[in-house]
């Protein structure tokens, strides 16, 4: 892995999972915080850059930290996760207003001024938001490792569809985080 060339972005773990089914997804994603919190330790003694891209959830005029806060500070059953992967004062956040971390953000531009071409996709929904962010990294050209270990969705099921995607169609490696830890 070549520092200088890789990111780990994070997506949507930051979350309150106050939504129908919301209950279900949160432990899926519980499932999987561990492994992303042990790839981004990793990752940071490797000096790659963590982003953190993140539903806004209609607050148009928030930051992410004061949303990682409120979320932290609530009776939502996201706030163990929030205070488990809480963003670090060196890692990067973006915003996204629909699926795609690149859709309307400033994403590309970021990965471009940190000279990325690697992108290591972790997080929730793996056939919504990860699928759609993967599906933009792709045709914008980028490498993808999306471990099947640090991505979840609604079912088992639907993960294992949106990893057979990955692999199959985006030509992502999705080798679980022990690849890249060790």
């Amino acid at each position: 892995m070549n520092s200088k060339s890789s990111a780990l972005l994070i997506v949507d773990m930051i979350n309150p999972f106050s939504f129908k089914h919301g209950e279900q997804l949160f432990e899926q994603a519980e499932q999987i915080a561990g492994n992303i919190l042990h790839l981004k330790q990793h990752m940071k003694e490797q000096g790659v850059p963590v982003l953190y891209v993140n539903d806004n959830y209609g607050k148009w005029q928030s930051d992410f930290l004061n949303l990682v806060d409120e979320i932290k500070e609530s009776n939502a059953i996201g706030a163990p996760i929030a205070e488990m992967l809480r963003p670090e004062p060196t890692d990067y956040s973006v915003l996204k207003p629909k699926y795609s971390g690149f859709f309307d953000t400033p994403l590309h531009l970021l990965l471009e001024h940190l000279e990325i071409d690697t992108l290591f996709l972790t997080g929730i929904v793996g056939n919504m938001c990860i699928h759609f962010t993967a599906n933009d990294a792709y045709t914008l050209e980028y490498k993808l490792c999306i471990p099947s270990d640090a991505v979840a969705s609604f079912s088992e099921q639907d993960n294992q569809v949106a990893m057979h995607h990955f692999e199959h169609i985006l030509k992502a490696d999705v080798s679980s985080t022990q690849k890249w830890i060790n």
